[in-house]
C-alpha cells in the first residue's frame, strides 16, 4: 500500500491552486499573558482539499501563500500551549490577510511531542473571559445596521441596548453612556464621536475607523483591575499595523463618507511600517457641487487615523497611534418661513455647533527577559466645542422676525497629557502579574454663557437687553493618577482565578478610591464554564461638573442664591458601584454557543441636589444637551441595576450564523427627594434577532454575494408627565419632580437589511454593500420636546419627536 506522505499533499495542493486566485495570509503568534513571540509555532490552511503549512521564524512571523479566496480555516499550535482554530476567515484577492494570534500555556507540564498536520476542520476555540466579548472588524461589517461602527455593533449584545436611531451610546445594563470607558492602545481616550458633547460617550456618527482596528474587547461590568474611571463598561481598542511587505490602498465612497486609506512598508529590512486612513463627509461633498440633498444642514466631518510601528534589533519596539476628527452643521432655521406638517424641537433658534476631538499615542514596548515585557507610553488627548444659538422668534404665520438675539454661547476645551507605564511578567505558566499606572494631567479652559427666556418674551429688544448667565468660566488643570496591581492564578486547566486593584487619586479636591476586582472561570467539562466576577468601580463626574456655577448654595440647611459665584460642587466625590455577576456559557455544539448572565449592580455616591429632588447625574449623558446643575450637588444619591442575560449564537460556518440577544432588567435610582424612580435607561427589555447568509458565486465560485437582516425590539423610552408653568418660563421641557419617568413609550422595534456582493479580480478586490435601516419604516418615538405654536402660545407645548424613518445606506470599496 502507497503511502501519501504530507509533501506529497501539499504539492497537489499547490497544482490545483494555480487556477485558483489565492492571497497570502500572514502574522505574528505571541503568548498571551506576555505577548512575546513564539519562534515555530506551526500555522496550517485546513482545507478539505489539503492543507497549507508554515513554521514561525525567531521573531513569531509566519506566511502562508497561495491561500485560496473566499471563506477559509486555520489552526495554530505550539508545543506545550493550546491550539488555537480560527475559522471563516474571508480571503480577498485585494489585500493580504493578516491574522496576529495569541496562543495560552498549558498549566500541566508535557513531554515535547511531535506537532503534525491536522486534518480536523471542525474545531472551534475555548470561551471568552468573564464580561468580555472580543470582535473581529468582519463583525462591524457583517452585523445589519452597524454601519461600519464598533458602537453600534456592540448594541447587538445582550444588556447593551441601542434604541436609538440618532446615536450610537452605549447603554450597558441600565447604566448612562457616559459610564463607558474608550480606550485605545492602553490609554484612555476621549469620545471618539463627531458632533459630541461635553459629558457624553456617544454621538451620530463615530470617528473611529475599522479599516485600522485589530480584534478589540468590550466588556460589560465587573472588568479587571486594569481598567478603572467607568461605571457601566469598557470599549478596548486595538490597532494593528501596516503591511509589512507589500503597500496596499483601499478606496470607499458611501452615504456616510468617501474614504482612503494606505498601508504598507517603511522600511522591509527593519520591519517599519505605515497605516493611513482618511474619510470625508459625502454629504458635504455633495453640498459643495450645489447638489441638492433635501436640507440645508449638511452636516460636515472628516476624520483621520494614523497607525506607524517601528522594530528594532536590540531597543525593543516603538510605535505611533493617532485618530483625530472635525465636525460641524449649521441648522439654520430663521429661514424656514412656512409651517411645517409637524411641529418639532428646536424650530426656535439658528445653531452653530463645532467639535473636534484627537489623540495621538507614543508607545514603546521592551523585553526585559524571555518572560517579562515593559510598555510605556505618552498620549495626549484633547476635545474642543464651539457653540452658538440665536432666537428665532416667529409672527403668528410662522414667519420669522428679522432680529435674531444670541442666547447661547460656549467654548469648551479639554486636554489630556497621559504617561502610562506597566510591567507584565509570567512567573511560570500558572501564575503571571501585571503592575502600573497612569499619570493624567487634565487641562481645562471652559466658558459657557446663556440667556433664560419664558414662552411671553415677544420683543427680540427685551431678550437682547437681559444679562446673560454665566454658568461656567474657568482655566485651570489638576491630576488624575492611577496605580494598579492584578494577577491571575491558573490552578489547573480547569479553575482560573483574576484578582486585582485599582486605585484613583484626583488632586482637583483630593478624593481618592482603592478598588478590589476578582473573577473565577470554572470549566468544568470540555464545552462548559461557569464564571463569577465582583469588581468595586468608581468614576470621577463629567469635568465640567466640578466648575459648573449653581445659581444657589446650601448653607447651613438654608438655600441662598449663589450671587458670589462660588464653585460649589468642586468638591465633589467619585460616583462608586459594587456589580457582581454570575455566568454560564456552554457549546451545545461545535458552532452553537448559549451564554446567560445574571448580574446585581449597587451605585452610591451618585452627584444629586442638596435641595430635595429628582435630579440625578445618572440620567445624563445620552442626549446632545448638556446637564449644568442649578443648586449645589452632594454625593448622596444611589442606583440599582440587576438583570438577566441570554444570547445564542450560531458562529459563522457552512455560509450561514445567526445570533440571538435577550436581557430582562430592572434600572432604578434614588434622589435627594428619597423618592426610588425609574432611570431615563429603564426600559426593561431588549432583544435582539440577526443573521445572515453567504453565497459563493461567480466563475470559479470565487466571488460571495450575502444577505443578512435584523430584527431589534425593546421597551419604550421612559418620560415624565410635564409641568406646563415650569417649562414655559424656560423654553424647554420640565418634569413634575413627584412623576419622573413613570410613564413610557410605546415599545420600539426596527427591521434591518443588509446585502453585499464582494467581487475578487486577479488583483483587485471589490465589494459593494446596501443597508436599508428600518426598513419597514417604523414610527418610534424619541422623546418629547417643547415646540410652542406661534399662532397659538395657549395651546399644547409638547410635541412627540420621532426617530429616523427608512434609511438606505451603500458604499462601494475597492482594495488594491
Amino acid at each position: 500500500m502507497r503511502i501519501i506522505t504530507p509533501l506529497v499533499i501539499t504539492l497537489l495542493f499547490s497544482s490545483v491552486l494555480k487556477s485558483q486566485i489565492t492571497q497570502t495570509v500572514k502574522g505574528k503568534v505571541v503568548d498571551k499573558e506576555i505577548g512575546i513571540g513564539l519562534p515555530g509555532a506551526v500555522v496550517q490552511l485546513k482545507s478539505t482539499m489539503g492543507t497549507i503549512v508554515a513554521t514561525a521564524d525567531n521573531n513569531g512571523n509566519y506566511k502562508l501563500q497561495g491561500v485560496p479566496v473566499g471563506r477559509q480555516s486555520f489552526l495554530f499550535t505550539y508545543t506545550g500551549y493550546k491550539s488555537v482554530p480560527v475559522n471563516d476567515i474571508i480571503v480577498t484577492s485585494g489585500k493580504e490577510v493578516i491574522l496576529n494570534i495569541e496562543l495560552e500555556e498549558n498549566t500541566v507540564a508535557m513531554d515535547e511531542v511531535e506537532v503534525k498536520a491536522s486534518q480536523d476542520t471542525d474545531v472551534v476555540s475555548t470561551m471568552q473571559s468573564v464580561n468580555m466579548k472580543a470582535f473581529s472588524i468582519e463583525e462591524t461589517e457583517r452585523y445589519p445596521g452597524s454601519r461600519n461602527d464598533p458602537a453600534r455593533m456592540a448594541q447587538n449584545f445582550a444588556g447593551v441596548q441601542g434604541t436609538n436611531d440618532s446615536r450610537n451610546d452605549i447603554v450597558v445594563r441600565g447604566n448612562s453612556p457616559a459610564g463607558l470607558l474608550w480606550r485605545m492602545e492602553d490609554i484612555d481616550i476621549p469620545n471618539p464621536n463627531h458632533f459630541a458633547v461635553a459629558g457624553s460617550a456617544g454621538g451620530p456618527q463615530s470617528i473611529i475607523n475599522n479599516k485600522y482596528l485589530a480584534n478589540s474587547e468590550f466588556y460589560t461590568g465587573a472588568f479587571p483591575a486594569n481598567y478603572g474611571n467607568a461605571l457601566g463598561g469598557v470599549f478596548d481598542l486595538k490597532l494593528r499595523n501596516g503591511n509589512n511587505e507589500k503597500h496596499e490602498r483601499t478606496f470607499q465612497f458611501g452615504f456616510l463618507g468617501t474614504e482612503l486609506a494606505m498601508e504598507g512598508p517603511i522600511s522591509k529590512k527593519t520591519g517599519a511600517t505605515y497605516l493611513l486612513t482618511y474619510r470625508y463627509s459625502t454629504l458635504k461633498l455633495f453640498s459643495a457641487v450645489n447638489f441638492n440633498i433635501g436640507t440645508s444642514a449638511v452636516p460636515g466631518y472628516q476624520d483621520i487615523g494614523l497607525r506607524l510601528n517601528f522594530p528594532t534589533k536590540n531597543a525593543g519596539v516603538f510605535s505611533f497611534s493617532g485618530i483625530g476628527g472635525l465636525s460641524d452643521i449649521k441648522i439654520i432655521l430663521s429661514k424656514t418661513s412656512e409651517r411645517p406638517k409637524e411641529l418639532y424641537g428646536d424650530l426656535n433658534r439658528d445653531q452653530y455647533f463645532a467639535s473636534n476631538m484627537g489623540v495621538g499615542i507614543l508607545n514603546h514596548v521592551y523585553s526585559l527577559n524571555p518572560r517579562t515585557i515593559m510598555k510605556t507610553s505618552l498620549a495626549y488627548g484633547v476635545q474642543t466645542l464651539d457653540v452658538q444659538h440665536y432666537l428665532v422668534m416667529r409672527n403668528k404665520d410662522f414667519k420669522p422676525k428679522d432680529t435674531l438675539p444670541q442666547i447661547l454661547d460656549y467654548d469648551f476645551y479639554e486636554g489630556k497629557s497621559t504617561l502610562a507605564w506597566y510591567v507584565k511578567s509570567k512567573i511560570n505558566p500558572r501564575n503571571s502579574i501585571k503592575a502600573g499606572f497612569f499619570a493624567n494631567r487634565i487641562d481645562i479652559n471652559f466658558f459657557d454663557k446663556v440667556k433664560v427666556n419664558s414662552l411671553y418674551d415677544t420683543l427680540a429688544a427685551t431678550i437682547e437687553n437681559k444679562t446673560f448667565k454665566t454658568r461656567i468660566n474657568t482655566q485651570t488643570s489638576f491630576y488624575l493618577l492611577q496605580p494598579y496591581v492584578s494577577f491571575v492564578h491558573k490552578f489547573n486547566e480547569k479553575l482560573s482565578f483574576n484578582g486585582g486593584v485599582f486605585s484613583q487619586y484626583l488632586t482637583l479636591n483630593g478624593k481618592a478610591t482603592v478598588e478590589p476586582r476578582v473573577s473565577f472561570r470554572y470549566q468544568f467539562r470540555s464545552n462548559q464554564v461557569l464564571s463569577l466576577a465582583y469588581g468595586l468601580h468608581s468614576q470621577m463626574q463629567p469635568t465640567y461638573i466640578y466648575f459648573a456655577i449653581p445659581d444657589s448654595i446650601v448653607t447651613n440647611n438654608v438655600v441662598v442664591p449663589n450671587t458670589e459665584k462660588k464653585l460649589a460642587n468642586k468638591d465633589l466625590d467619585f460616583s462608586k458601584s459594587q456589580h457582581v455577576v454570575l455566568g454560564y456559557d456552554i457549546f451545545a455544539t461545535k458552532y452553537l454557543k448559549i451564554k446567560t448572565e445574571l448580574y446585581y449592580q449597587y451605585l452610591w455616591n451618585v452627584p444629586v441636589y442638596s435641595v430635595p429632588s429628582s435630579v440625578s447625574l445618572l440620567n445624563r449623558g445620552a442626549t446632545f444637551n448638556r446637564f449644568f446643575p442649578v443648586h449645589t450637588m452632594m454625593n448622596l444619591g444611589t442606583g440599582e441595576n440587576y438583570g438577566i442575560e441570554f444570547t445564542v449564537e450560531k458562529i459563522f460556518h457552512k455560509h450561514y450564523f445567526f445570533m440571538y440577544s435577550g436581557s430582562l432588567f430592572n434600572s432604578t435610582y434614588t434622589g435627594s427627594n428619597g423618592k426610588v424612580n425609574n432611570t431615563d435607561f429603564n426600559g426593561n427589555y431588549a432583544m435582539n434577532l440577526l443573521g445572515g447568509l453567504e453565497f459563493n458565486v461567480g466563475k470559479g465560485k470565487k466571488d460571495i454575494l450575502s444577505f443578512g437582516s435584523k430584527f431589534t425590539y425593546g421597551g419604550g423610552k421612559r418620560y415624565s408627565p410635564v409641568n406646563i408653568a415650569a417649562s414655559n418660563a424656560i423654553m424647554d421641557v420640565v418634569a413634575q419632580d413627584d412623576k419622573v419617568n413613570t410613564l413610557q413609550f410605546s415599545p420600539y422595534n426596527r427591521l434591518d437589511f443588509r446585502v453585499s456582493y464582494k467581487i475578487n479580480g486577479k488583483k483587485v478586490g471589490t465589494e459593494i454593500a446596501l443597508d436599508l435601516i428600518n426598513i419597514l419604516g417604523t414610527k418610534n418615538i424619541l422623546a418629547l420636546s417643547y415646540a410652542p405654536d406661534p399662532a397659538d402660545l395657549n395651546a399644547d407645548p409638547l410635541v412627540k419627536n420621532y426617530q429616523l424613518g427608512f434609511l438606505p445606506l451603500f458604499y462601494v470599496k475597492v482594495d488594491f
